[in-house]
């Protein structure tokens, strides 16, 4: 060891790697992008079905529900390109993309088996049930009080909405993303500032 280092204390080397595993813990949100974009669209298509069924009764709203796909397409090269441009691997990262995985799977075949079987009254609930289910994990995972309470909502939503009008439906819908992706879309862009 070189005469001129200074050996760390006890607290400097907690405080060190507190701080490195906070910043491995927050990887994967980054600066809340995605949940700001997911969060956003998601809201607009749900307000977009709400105005277009409850006002015009024009059934073929449903049409703005394909602008997700272009979504989907840029978060495949969004997250393509932060994997190459990441130093290091983190396997809360690799966690978190597997919830989603089996999130997207879920959604996918409990709207088809839905359809399948012409039960549309239940495919706004059955969606808001899902979308509990990876925003409190990740929530759990990263110990994201926002992303938790968000969840716990989308479930709470999930069962308020069989009670409803299915237009109103949308509203409901629209509420729980803001609550479960926008607002710790932007709690996440604030911890990131703060610690960039």
């Amino acid at each position: 060891m070189n005469s001129e280092e200074v050996p760390m204390s006890e607290t400097e080397s907690l405080r060190l790697i507190s701080s490195m595993i906070n910043k491995a813990k927050n990887g994967f949100s980054e600066s809340g992008t995605l949940y700001l974009l997911w969060g956003w669209l998601i809201f607009i298509c749900c307000i977009v079905q709400f105005v277009g069924l409850h006002f015009f009764g024009y059934e073929k709203v449903y049409f703005i529900w394909y602008s997700t796909w272009l979504l989907l397409i840029y978060q495949f090269f969004y997250i393509a390109k932060r994997k190459r441009t990441r130093r290091v691997k983190m396997y809360t990262s690799e966690i978190i993309i597997y919830v989603w995985i089996v999130f997207i799977i879920t959604y996918a075949l409990l709207v088809f088996i839905l359809v399948y079987n012409k039960a549309f009254s239940c495919i706004n609930p059955a969606i808001l049930a899902t979308y509990g289910m990876p925003t409190f994990l990740i929530g759990i995972i990263l110990k994201f009080k926002p992303l938790k309470i968000g969840g716990i909502c989308c479930w709470l939503f999930a069962i308020a909405a069989p009670f409803v009008n299915y237009d109103y439906q949308f509203l409901l819908m629209a509420c729980a993303v803001i609550i479960a992706w926008v607002i710790p879309g932007y709690s996440f862009k604030q911890k990131f500032k703060n610690e960039n």
